[in-house]
């Protein structure tokens, strides 16, 4: 072989190996290259799991914050509300003031009239003397006493009138809290952020539904003590004793109880779930515990209590506002199941304007017995000054009669033929011896009669 032929072959060779290498190197990339392929498709699809997660949490996220807003405007609409209560009831504070005010002027100018009429009266009484006691004397009087009376009987019959017309424009109790009850039962909106504050700690619960009940009362108008108590104990027909959270005292001695022992844990299992499948469970189980304190509450027939002259029905209250109309939203049935209980759910606003009304019913109930009281005092005070007036009567009779016998007596002693105020001058004159001579214008009186 020649030397150009192994040139040729070494070349060849050269150029070979440079290509096997090259195409190793080659296959080494594409494994690297599809290596990298198959990590970023997994990527890929870890960014496209999250990318759908992220929407899922997006949508949910926007959800609570659709909730939340919903939340919010329905706290909005309630303080709106109870601030437009606050300004119809100072309206109505102002009224009453007003027309207390007027009805205080009008006794006040009654007595003032009555003092006059009494003052002239014993005046002129004072200043006659007997003879003045005349018939037409007498007329005078009744004519000024008849005035009087009709003045305190009009008096009377119209307090008397005006508590008929307030006893007949008050409603039953009872259709009072229930068209209350059914007018405030439309509240549908909830406040999920308070009773996240509760978690499921029931004891937690029952302390914030005393403390709302409590400032319920508080701003109610109602007086602790004399128009409701709270944990009041009492027995009954089986000796039993219950102890309700508060009782209500209404006009005639009468009385409302109030129960706030409703658990509200699966509601709050509601408020924090974001399953939709679990949340509609919760709300069947807040549903379920609502009926079933409300069955238990019947149960006890409070209404049997000693002591205790109940109407035929319980209020249950429910401390959270969303709480109560998510529950009546959701089961329409659940007021008239509890109605058929004897039980009356009741919210925060609805015991409010319950309580209110009470309170006003309690205002009304008291001024009308004081204007009673006052009308029943002026006629008291009417009959001794009849009755007095019928002494001075006795006094000018008996007066008459002294005078009448003091004029006979008088007529005796110097009018007549053969007076005594005669005879006896008559005795002087024939020399009977006296120290003392009669008055000089008795003589000259007796002279000229005769």
């Amino acid at each position: 072989m020649d030397f150009n032929a192994l040139l040729f072959l070494l070349i060849g060779l050269i150029i070979g190996f440079g290509l096997a290498y090259v195409l190793i190197k080659k296959l080494d990339k594409s494994k690297e290259l599809q290596t990298q392929l198959n990590t970023l498709h997994e990527e890929n699809t870890a960014l496209l799991i999250e990318q759908r997660t992220a929407s899922s949490r997006a949508d949910e996220i926007q959800k609570y914050y659709n909730q939340l807003k919903i939340d919010f405007q329905a706290l909005e609409k309630t303080k709106n509300d109870l601030s437009n209560e606050l300004s119809a009831l100072r309206v109505h504070k102002s009224n009453l003031e007003e027309k207390l005010e007027n009805q205080l002027n009008e006794m006040q100018k009654l007595q003032d009239k009555f003092t006059q009429d009494f003052e002239l009266i014993a005046h002129k009484i004072l200043r006659q003397n007997s003879s003045d006691f005349s018939e037409s004397h007498q007329k005078e009087l009744a004519q000024i006493l008849n005035p009087l009376q009709e003045k305190i009987q009009s008096f009377e019959k119209k307090v008397e009138e005006k508590y008929q017309l307030n006893r007949d424009e008050q409603i039953s109790l009872k259709e009072q809290i229930k068209q209350l009850t059914e007018l405030n039962g439309e509240l549908n909106e909830q406040a999920q952020n308070l009773t996240k504050a509760l978690k499921a700690d029931t004891k937690k619960q029952g302390n914030w539904g005393e403390v709302i009940l409590s400032r319920i009362l508080e701003r109610s108008g109602l007086t602790k003590g004399s128009e409701y108590e709270l944990q009041y104990s009492a027995t009954t027909e089986d000796n039993k004793r219950l102890q309700p959270d508060v009782v209500i005292h209404l006009p005639e001695e009468k009385h409302l109880i109030i129960d706030s022992k409703v658990s509200l844990v699966a509601y709050e299992r509601f408020v924090n779930e974001t399953d939709d499948v679990k949340r509609q469970n919760h709300l069947k189980e807040h549903i379920s515990s609502v009926k079933q304190h409300v069955k238990g509450l019947s149960e006890k027939n409070y209404q049997n209590l000693s002591k205790i002259n109940s109407p035929d029905f319980v209020l249950l209250f429910m401390p959270i506002e969303p709480a109560f109309s998510l529950a009546m939203q959701s089961d329409n049935d659940l007021y008239a199941y509890a109605w058929e209980k004897k039980v009356v759910i009741v919210s925060p606003s609805t015991l409010l304007a319950t309580l209110r009304t009470i309170a006003s019913i309690w205002q009304q109930e008291k001024q009308t017995r004081n204007a009673i009281e006052i009308a029943q005092r002026a006629g008291r005070l009417y009959d001794k000054f009849v009755g007095f007036v019928d002494d001075m009567a006795k006094i000018d009779r008996g007066l008459n009669s002294a005078q009448n016998a003091y004029d006979d007596a008088l007529n005796k002693l110097k009018n007549g033929r053969g007076n005594i105020i005669g005879r006896l001058e008559h005795l002087r004159e024939l020399g009977a011896e006296s120290s003392k001579s009669i008055p000089t214008h008795l003589i000259e009186q007796e002279e000229d009669e005769s």
